[in-house]
């Protein structure tokens, strides 16, 4: 059922995969006018870098993911933030439609997708939701900035060299953060019934370079993650492929696909 995100993993992907800039919550509050009395649904929700700052807006959310790994260090990222009205369910996007259906018809008012969607068969999931979100509910669809090694820098073009050489594949994944992918999103939204709008929230991160090589780590499925033994080499290989400056700039393009029922 899992990705491959599981152990050690889930910790590098708590630690070291961005959150969310405050202003994407209010563009979700204000496209689906989340009130106290709102149930929401995050789809994907790794540990629950959406589904925490979400639940300060709604009356409840449900954290849902494939990853049991992942969900017990979301359990712990929410304990650790006081945060008590959140629920925790093992599942993907094939699951979903049986959860709504358990919640009852027009419960739910949003359904939050936050880099996770080009994991799924979106086009059935979407179709899935219409029917049952809230009035003016829906789907929203967040994308959180390009893969680090896949960026218009010197440091990252030199990841992306090393990377390949380290996996022994060409790295041409998006993660459904390019032009492409998104207007498939759209159209997929527009597909299933929904009343689409987009908008983005943009900032740099200044990264050192332990936040770099975390990053590069939490993207690896546990499988491909380099042994402990090996990680002093990995990050020498890795300090030589990036250059040997102390901070990394990396422009983040949060993406926001929001789909309403019409």
């Amino acid at each position: 059922m899992g990705l491959g995100f599981g152990g050690e993993v889930a910790e590098f992907y708590h630690r070291y995969r961005h959150g969310y800039p405050a202003e994407v919550i209010d563009i979700l509050a204000d496209a689906f006018k989340l009130s106290a009395q709102d149930l929401v649904v995050d789809l994907g929700c790794g540990t629950g870098q959406l589904t925490l700052p979400i639940a300060g807006r709604v009356r409840a959310v449900v954290g849902m993911d494939p990853e049991p790994d992942m969900l017990r260090r979301a359990r712990q990222a929410a304990r650790e933030a006081d945060v008590p009205n959140v629920s925790w369910m093992l599942g993907g996007d094939t699951d979903l439609p049986a959860l709504l259906g358990l919640l009852g018809d027009r419960s739910v008012a949003v359904v939050t997708i936050g880099q996770a969607l080009h994991w799924m068969r979106y086009d059935e999931l979407l179709r899935s939701v219409g029917s049952v979100v809230r009035p003016g509910g829906g789907v929203a669809v967040v994308t959180n900035g390009t893969p680090l090694w896949l960026q218009e820098s010197a440091w990252s073009r030199g990841l992306r060299v090393f990377l390949e050489r380290w996996l022994g594949k060409r790295l041409t994944s998006w993660c459904g953060t390019d032009e492409q992918t998104q207007q498939r999103y759209r159209q997929a939204l527009a597909a299933a019934g929904f009343a689409v709008s987009s908008a983005a929230v943009e900032y740099v991160a200044d990264l050192s370079f332990d936040q770099l090589a975390g990053g590069v780590y939490s993207a690896l499925p546990a499988g491909q993650l380099p042994a402990p033994d090996q990680r002093p080499d990995f990050a020498d290989q890795l300090r030589a492929a990036v250059g040997p400056q102390d901070r990394f700039s990396e422009p983040v393009r949060v993406a926001i696909l929001t789909g309403r029922v019409r």
